[in-house]
C-alpha cells in the first residue's frame, strides 16, 4: 500500500473479496470540497447575473440585460470548467442547491455596484482555493487555478469599467437620455476586458 503525503491521495491498494482496488483520486478530500464549493459559487454568480439581467430587461434596459445574460453564460462556463477538472482528477462532484440573488438592484448604478461586489467576493474565494493548493503542494490544482486568478483580474476590471460608465452618465442622477446611450453601448460591449498582464509596448 502506498501512503498519502501532504493530504494528497496517491495510489491506495486494498483487498476486498480477494480483489485489489486502486483509488485513483488525485486530489485530497479537503481540496475536493474546496473545488466543489468554488464550482457552486460560480453557479451562484450565474444565477445573480440572470436575476440582474431579467431586472434590467423589465426596466427597459435591453442592452444592459443582454450584456448581463451573456455574463451569466460565462459564469456557467466557469462552473463547468471546475466540474470537469474535479472529474479529470478522479474526484467526486457534488451538485448543491444554488441560492437566489439576495436583493435586486434599485437602479443601474446599484446594479453595477452589486456586480463589482460579486466579483471581488469571488476573487477572495478563488484566492482561498489557490492558497489551499499551495499548502497541500497540489501543483496540478495550483496551476489549474491560475486561469481563474487571471480571469478575476479581467472580471474586476470589467466591473470597474461599468462603474466608470455609469458615473460618467451621471450616477444615480443620470438622465434617461444618458442611460439610454449607456444601454445601447453595453449591448455592443465585449464580455471580457483586456488584462494588464497581457499588455506589451506593441499592444498596450
Amino acid at each position: 500500500m502506498l501512503v498519502a503525503a501532504n493530504g494528497m491521495v496517491f495510489i491506495l491498494i486494498s483487498k476486498r473479496n480477494g480483489m485489489a482496488k486502486i483509488n485513483t483520486q488525485r486530489i485530497s478530500v479537503t481540496m475536493n470540497t474546496a473545488l466543489n464549493s468554488q464550482m457552486t459559487k460560480e453557479a451562484h454568480a450565474a444565477q445573480i447575473y440572470l436575476a440582474y439581467g431579467a431586472w434590467a430587461n423589465s426596466n427597459g434596459y435591453e442592452g444592459i440585460s443582454n450584456f448581463l445574460f451573456r455574463h451569466a453564460h460565462e459564469e456557467r462556463n466557469h462552473m463547468m470548467k471546475i466540474l470537469e477538472y474535479i472529474l479529470d482528477r478522479g474526484g467526486k462532484v457534488t451538485i448543491e442547491a444554488i441560492p437566489a440573488a439576495e436583493k435586486l438592484p434599485k437602479d443601474i448604478q446599484d446594479c453595477f455596484e452589486k456586480v463589482f461586489q460579486q466579483e471581488t467576493d469571488n476573487t477572495k474565494s478563488v484566492y482561498s482555493v489557490v492558497k489551499k493548493s499551495l499548502e497541500e503542494e497540489d501543483w496540478a490544482t495550483w496551476n489549474f487555478m491560475q486561469w481563474f486568478v487571471k480571469e478575476q483580474i479581467e472580471e474586476e476590471k470589467l466591473a470597474m469599467n461599468l462603474l466608470d460608465k455609469v458615473k460618467i452618465a451621471g450616477g444615480d442622477e443620470a438622465s434617461d437620455e444618458a442611460l439610454y446611450a449607456l444601454d445601447r453601448q453595453l449591448e455592443r460591449t465585449p464580455d471580457e476586458a483586456k488584462s494588464a498582464e497581457d499588455a506589451t509596448t506593441e499592444h498596450p
